[in-house]
């Protein structure tokens, strides 16, 4: 049987979907992953290879910035041992203890994650789940953000997930729950101080978060 390549354009970016058969395609691992030698920026999710377009809005850029600055000068402040890294960094989030390339099938760059244990820590990124992980909304990225990457931050044991919406200057956030899943979410909308959980006494005013 001929292999084939199958590429979807769908509303959250390029899926690609290459090559295989039409009845088994191939899903790609990280080993994969390493050997691609362009530029182009790219997530797998379960093995299937999204591409990621070059750049943000100025206003993705300046709420991302924002949220970073928070989160580093409180952690400075309190002497903190976390790390916060922003895109491109890569998030590699192993399936039942498999931690070899090419058995790690999902690969992800959220716009900012918190990282407080430094043994998930290597020069190629995150291998594990970080404490919180941060997604700026845009059109390209919201069905995936609130789907596909909700259900990996879930399933991976993420603690906080909050999922901006610059353009209704909102955001959602997702707590991990003693039952292995996210809460349904808080909404938490322009003016008022949203609490970061994972750090006690940390508070962002979303004025000033949203200013640019």
């Amino acid at each position: 049987m001929k292999e084939y390549i199958e590429t979807e354009i769908e509303e959250e970016g390029n899926k690609v979907s290459d090559p295989g058969t039409p009845y088994l395609p191939r899903l790609y691992t990280y080993a994969d992953y390493l050997s691609w030698m362009d530029d182009k920026r790219r997530e797998l999710i379960n093995g299937v290879v999204y591409e990621l377009f070059s750049a943000p809005t100025r206003f993705h850029a300046a709420v991302s910035m924002n949220i970073s600055f928070f989160l580093k000068l409180f952690i400075k402040k309190k002497k903190g041992k976390c790390g916060i890294y922003y895109a491109p960094f890569d998030v590699r989030l192993p399936k039942n203890g498999e931690t070899a390339d090419d058995k790690i099938y999902t690969v992800v760059q959220p716009d900012i994650c918190v990282v407080c244990d430094p043994a998930k820590l290597d020069e190629r990124g995150c291998i594990g789940a970080p404490d919180l992980v941060v997604e700026v909304q845009s059109p390209s990225t919201a069905k995936r953000d609130l789907n596909e990457k909700f259900n990996l931050y879930e399933e991976a044991g993420v603690r906080e997930y909050w999922v901006v919406f610059p353009r209704d200057k909102s955001l959602t956030v997702f707590l991990m729950q003693e039952d292995g899943k996210f809460s349904e979410g808080t909404t938490y909308e322009y003016d008022v101080k949203v609490p970061v959980f994972i750090f006690e006494g940390l508070t962002i005013d979303l004025k000033e978060l949203f200013e640019e």
